[in-house]
Parts: structure tokens; C-alpha cells; sequence
């Protein structure tokens, strides 16, 4: 669990920074960041989606997980959960819960998250995810300067995402091939690439409703090579 322990608390501290010390910085500084932000992360998104072999799967992925997660919405429960959230630390006007969402999808969706955390989880390397910790640590005090605490607040989820899925490598490592998490990474790159887009203000993407997209491989595959053995 060192992995995801070092990545959440480097997330909180370097949210925190930008919370109350980079804060004060002038608009137009804050919106071309923002900006710069927002188109790296839709290259980096779609950079990682081109490194799957199977396009069908990936698209079959997105759209069985956008009506999984539109059935669920599992967007509007993070919404809740995040003004549940911004509530209880009295604040309004809705930036908490903008934060908590946005940077919770960023940290926890993409290659590294998955990867970095099955090779924690299988091969005790925590080496990915030290990597991720200094990008997500990097982008989390620009996040945090516009959004607020919210950004904080999303250590938690990638505590518990990264920690689950390393606790799960281990349960199932058998099950986990190469292949699938090629694919799986490549649908949480798109994601990530989404994030991007709404970053940029070019279209508002309910991000959260895609997250089952992820696992749909995992699924699809593990059918498919237990027909492939059972004929």
C-alpha cells in the first residue's frame, strides 16, 4: 500500500499549496494555465487510447459503460457526494464538489493508475506510482488554485481506488494479462482525455457516467477466453 499511501498524500499537500499559497495568482495567469493544463491532458488521454489493439472492444467499451453509468448515474451520486461534502465544510457555489469530481476521475482513471498500481500490488514496485504522484502532484496545486479544497479532498478516492486495486492484483493476479490491461488502460485514457475537454470548456462531459467503460474489457475478455478454452 506504499504506492497509493505516497500518491494520496502528495495530492492532499500539493492541493493544499495551491489552495493557500498560489491561490492569489492574476485571472488571466489562472486561465491560460488552465488551458495548458487542459490540452496536455487531452494529449496525454488520447496518446494512451491509440496503445490498444482492439478498437472495436475499446468503442464497444465506451458505449456499454456510458449506458452502464448513465442507468447508475454514477456522476450525479459524486456530484452528491461532493456537495454532501462542500455542505458539511460550509462553503457554496459549487466549485467543491467541480473539484472533488474532476480531480478524482483525472488521478484515478489512465494507465499509470491502473498499472502502477497492480505492479505495487504483484511485484511490490511502487515506481509507477511514485512517477504519477509528482504529475498528479503538479497538476492537483493548478487544479486546487482555481477549484478550491475540493481537489484536497480527492486523495481519498485515489486512496481507496489505487489500494483496491493493488489489494485485488493480488486476490486475481491470474486472471490479469497484458492484453486486458492494455485495454482496460486504453479506455481510462480516453476518459482522462474527456477530463481534458472539460478542462477546456469546449463541451461539458459526464465523466463519472463513463468509469464503468473501464472494466468492460477486464469483463469481455475474461468471457472470451473462457469460451475460447470451453471449445
Amino acid at each position: 500500500m506504499l504506492g497509493p499511501l505516497v500518491n494520496a498524500l502528495v495530492i492532499a499537500a500539493c492541493g493544499l499549496t495551491g489552495c493557500f499559497v498560489v491561490r492569489g495568482i492574476p485571472g488571466r495567469f489562472e486561465e491560460i494555465i488552465k488551458k495548458a493544463i487542459g490540452l496536455s491532458i487531452v494529449y496525454v488521454g488520447v496518446k494512451g487510447a491509440l496503445d490498444n489493439d482492439r478498437m472495436l472492444l475499446l468503442i464497444m467499451s465506451m458505449v456499454g459503460g456510458a449506458i452502464i453509468g448513465e442507468l447508475i448515474n454514477i456522476d450525479k451520486l459524486m456530484n452528491r457526494f461532493g456537495g454532501w461534502a462542500e455542505a458539511g465544510l460550509g462553503m457554496r457555489g459549487g466549485t467543491f464538489s467541480k473539484g472533488f469530481v474532476s480531480a478524482s476521475i483525472l488521478f484515478c482513471t489512465g494507465s499509470m493508475a491502473i498499472v502502477g498500481s497492480m505492479q505495487s500490488g504483484l511485484q511490490d514496485n511502487h515506481e509507477i506510482l511514485f512517477a504519477k504522484s509528482i504529475l498528479d502532484g503538479s497538476i492537483s496545486v493548478v487544479f486546487a488554485a482555481s477549484m478550491g479544497i475540493g481537489v484536497v479532498c480527492s486523495a481519498l478516492p485515489v486512496l481507496i481506488y489505487q489500494g483496491g486495486i493493488v489489494i485485488a492484483s493480488r486476490a486475481v493476479k491470474d486472471l490479469l494479462t497484458p492484453e486486458i490491461i492494455r485495454e482496460m488502460s486504453a479506455a481510462g485514457s480516453l476518459l482522462v482525455a474527456a477530463i481534458g475537454f472539460n478542462f477546456l470548456g469546449v463541451k461539458e462531459i459526464r465523466v463519472g457516467n463513463l468509469i464503468p467503460a473501464v472494466f468492460i474489457p477486464w469483463v469481455y475478455m475474461g468471457i472470451e477466453t473462457l469460451l475460447i478454452q470451453l471449445l
